[in-house]
Parts: structure tokens; C-alpha cells; sequence
């Protein structure tokens, strides 16, 4: 075992460099590799394939709620962008700029495409006339450019991928309704597939999208007690429409502004799930998204029988999982180690003993407990263990956000509780002025994350001044 006790010391323990033990982490398990543009990254075929699986089910999520899927051009005239004035104002410190067409130099310059709310827009002011051409559901799978200044891996890069959802209604009832609709969308899907509990609520005035009347957002807890926003949903109003002229004629003959919203998700979710659930020895990948769900690895292979026996249970797993048969000559100690550091969810061992008594080993990545199984019953028990292994992430993740959220009713008390506890949720009072947002963060260091939908009174008066409290906010440091 000399050889596994080596793979797992070349990642950095988490406990002592959290950011060292990340960057160790997509390295060592080949999810990405960095390239000569900086900010920017390769994302491997081990990655990209979590983020197939991601984009799937999601996918599937989105058409069950009716929408569609689209494609808009990956370039916005500045003279486009500019219509809408708090957006562009938003997005101008991250955008870049195509200047030159070839040889010639543009006469109205190129943004790149860091989100896509005025091209939809367009598109909707010439497709848009009548009552009955609403609503539209749509949704588009592309890459963003966005020049971020500090970037890392999954979590924040100036090129990456995401679905951006962006809908259009007659009323504003409509839209509010498809803002948080897919806003629960979003956390049912990180609870049920991805097995992490999110925090569900509205942005605060000053952290709202850029041109949005309100953002909601989900938020959750990674391992070192820091927030990652894992999902956002804006409601537009109908600043947008009027903006770009987008009008139709309602049920009652009269020319009426639409209302718009618009959501998404990112490969930042990579990054939350290997915060949420990875381990020392490496990544721990939720069933329903990793590329491999059992790994077989045959036990001295070269003896006669071993590797046809693991052959034919590869293809009778293929029927209801999916499996790799790992039959390389390199040791069963480098295998384990591999197949740990890759977060793959179940390993099947089989060798001459267990050949003899109809059985197998199998072996959970979260927690390491074996299970002798009978070959007979692989069809019921390797889903049951994957069932099993899901929930166990869920719980464990969720157990650490229990025990690192806060409640306190004074700045004092915050900085107590960072001090002595370090980071985590810090649940706490607010008056709703800004003032008071800005000063919590500038004396503690813990912003606003959100205004969760689920309201506690933790005490009568905002944890900054002293005044009457409107409503409990989750703070935190973040992502």
C-alpha cells in the first residue's frame, strides 16, 4: 500500500491550506488543466463529463417546465448594450472588447457576450406582437466572458460555461412566479442530485443583478465555513421591455409592456461540489453526476477466470449504472488510491475467492464501509448503496452547515463567533439600510449572502444600529 499512501499525500491536507488543497484537488483529478490565456482553462474530459451530467439533468428539469432551448450570437454591439443603462453600468468593469473585424477597425465595437439580456431583448421586440405570443420560455447553453481580476479554478474564471434562462410574460405575476419557480428548480436540484443543501432567499438592494428589480439566490456552506452563491433568479419588471421598445397587444386591444426574468447556474457548481464533499484523499462525487458510479477493479487478474468474471460484470452493470472495468496492470493499491482521489462513488472488488463464493466486495467512497454482496443481488444492492452513499453526503453536508451557522445580536458577538468558531453563516438582524449592510462587512468581514424566505426573529434590533428590525439576513464570507 506504499504506493496509495504516496498518491495521497501529494494533496495538501485541507486543514492546513484549504485554497492549496482545492488547486491539488482539480489538478490530481484531472478535471482541468490551465493554458497559456490567463484566467482561462482546459476543462478536462473528467470534468467536462461532471458537467454533461449536470447539464442533463438540469436540462431535463427546465423542458419538464416547459421551456426551450436556444442560441444567441456570442457578440453585443456596445450601442445594444448601451439601451439599458443600470445593466451596462453593472457589467462595464468585466467586459471585454472586440475592436477589429480582421484588418478593419470596427465602427461600433463588439462587447463578448458576458450575459445575454439585450440580445434577448432584440430578438423579443421583432418576434413579439400579440398577447398570444407570450409567454417565452427560453434557455441557452453557452460559454460567458467576464474579466475577472483574481480567478480559480470552477469558481471563477474569465471564460466559463452556463445555462442562462430568460423568459418573457404579460404580467408581473407571471414573471415573479417563474423567478422563484426556478429558483426552487435550482435547490432541488443541488439537494437531489448534487446532495447539497442550499439556503434559499432574496439579494439585498445593493447586491441585486445589474438592471434587475430583485435577485433571488441560493447560497451554501463549503467545508472551510465560506458561502458559495451555487445559483441566482432575477425578475426584470418590465425596465428591459421598455428599454427596447418591446410592446404587444393585450387581450383587451391595448399596447402593453411584457415583463422578463431571467436565471442560471455555472460550472461553479464543479467547485461547490468538491468543497462541499471532498476529503483528503480527494474528490467525492455525488451519484447522480459522476461520470463513473462503480469502478471494477479485479484482484490478482492474471489468475485464470478473474478478468472474464469482471468483464461480464461490466456489461451486466451497464444496464442500470455507469461502470468502468479498470484491467491495467497497475497495482491494486495505485488503483485504490486513483479511483479515491476521483470521487468515484462505489468500488466492486473481484477476485479468485470471491469468484468461488458468488460474491463481491463493494466499497463506498464517503465513508469506506465494505459490504459483501452476492453476485445475484447486484441489481437491487448497488443502486441501494448509491441511494445510500447520496444521502450520506446530504446529511454530512448539512450537519456541517447546522454546526457552523450563528445566530448573533451584535457585532460584537459576530467577530466573538469568527474568533473563536472561525468562518461560517452568521444569522443575525437588519434594518434594511444599506449603511448598516456596508458597516456589518467593513467591522467583521462578513457581507450579506441573503434575506432567506425561511424568517427567524433572532431579536428585535439590527445587530449594526440598534433600530428596529425589518428582517433576519445570512452573512458570510464568500466564494
Amino acid at each position: 500500500m506504499a504506493e496509495q499512501k504516496k498518491l495521497v499525500e501529494e494533496i495538501t491536507s485541507m486543514e492546513e491550506d484549504f485554497a492549496k488543497w482545492y488547486t491539488d484537488v482539480v489538478k490530481k483529478a484531472e478535471l482541468i488543466e490551465y493554458t497559456s490565456v490567463k484566467g482561462c482553462m482546459v476543462i478536462r474530459p473528467y470534468g467536462y463529463a461532471i458537467w454533461e451530467n449536470i447539464q442533463r439533468i438540469l436540462d431535463g428539469m427546465f423542458k419538464a417546465t416547459g421551456h426551450e432551448n436556444v442560441c444567441m450570437p456570442m457578440f453585443i454591439p456596445e450601442s445594444l448594450l448601451q439601451k439599458e443603462k443600470d445593466h451596462v453600468e453593472g457589467f462595464a468593469p468585466e467586459v471585454a472588447w472586440v475592436t477589429y473585424g480582421g484588418s478593419e477597425k470596427l465602427e461600433d465595437r463588439l462587447c463578448v457576450r458576458p450575459t445575454s439580456e439585450t440580445l434577448f431583448c432584440e430578438h423579443y421586440a421583432n418576434i413579439i406582437q400579440s398577447h398570444r405570443d407570450l409567454p417565452k420560455l427560453y434557455n441557452q447553453w453557452v460559454s460567458v466572458v467576464r474579466w475577472e481580476k483574481t480567478t480559480r479554478p470552477f469558481l471563477r474564471s474569465r471564460e466559463f460555461l452556463w445555462q442562462e434562462g430568460h423568459t418573457i410574460h404579460a404580467t408581473a405575476e407571471e414573471a415573479i412566479e417563474e423567478t422563484e419557480r426556478m429558483l426552487n428548480v435550482y435547490a432541488d436540484f443541488c439537494r437531489d442530485a448534487l446532495a447539497m443543501p442550499v439556503i434559499k432567499g432574496k439579494k439585498t438592494e445593493s447586491d441585486k443583478f445589474a438592471g434587475a428589480v430583485s435577485t433571488y439566490a441560493i447560497e451554501a456552506l463549503m467545508h472551510d465555513g465560506k458561502a458559495l452563491q451555487a445559483g441566482t433568479s432575477h425578475f426584470f419588471g418590465d425596465g428591459f421591455a421598455r428599454a427596447f421598445g418591446i410592446q404587444f397587444t393585450s387581450k383587451e386591444n391595448k399596447l402593453e409592456y411584457p415583463f422578463q426574468t431571467s436565471w442560471g447556474v455555472t460550472t461553479r457548481l464543479i467547485g461547490a461540489i468538491i468543497m462541499t464533499h471532498g476529503d483528503n484523499s480527494g474528490l467525492i462525487l455525488p451519484p447522480k453526476v459522476a461520470p463513473i458510479q462503480v469502478v471494477i477493479l479485479p484482484i490478482a487478474q492474471h489468475k485464470p477466470g478473474v478478468l472474464e468474471k469482471a468483464r461480464e460484470l461490466k456489461e451486466r452493470l451497464a444496464g442500470f449504472c455507469r461502470v468502468k472495468l479498470d484491467d491495467s496492470d497497475n497495482s491494486a493499491g495505485w488503483k485504490f488510491s486513483e479511483y479515491e482521489m476521483k470521487g468515484v462513488p462505489l468500488r466492486l472488488e473481484i477476485g479468485p475467492k470471491d469468484i468461488e463464493n458468488n460474491q463481491c466486495v463493494l466499497v463506498r467512497r464517503d465513508n469506506r464501509e465494505k459490504y459483501f454482496v452476492s453476485l445475484d443481488e447486484l441489481e437491487t444492492k448497488i443502486p441501494e448503496l448509491l441511494d445510500a452513499v447520496h444521502n450520506g453526503l446530504y446529511q454530512k453536508a448539512l450537519e456541517n452547515r447546522e454546526n457552523r451557522t450563528y445566530a448573533c445580536k451584535s457585532i460584537d458577538e459576530i467577530k466573538q463567533v469568527l474568533e473563536e468558531k472561525g468562518d461560517g453563516f452568521i444569522k443575525a438582524m437588519w434594518c434594511g439600510d444599506e449603511a448598516c449592510e456596508d458597516s456589518v462587512k467593513e467591522q467583521t468581514g462578513v457581507g450579506s449572502r441573503c434575506i432567506p424566505f425561511d424568517q427567524e426573529q433572532i431579536s428585535d434590533t439590527c445587530v449594526c444600529c440598534g433600530k428596529p428590525a425589518k428582517m433576519m439576513v445570512y452573512w458570510g464570507k464568500a466564494y
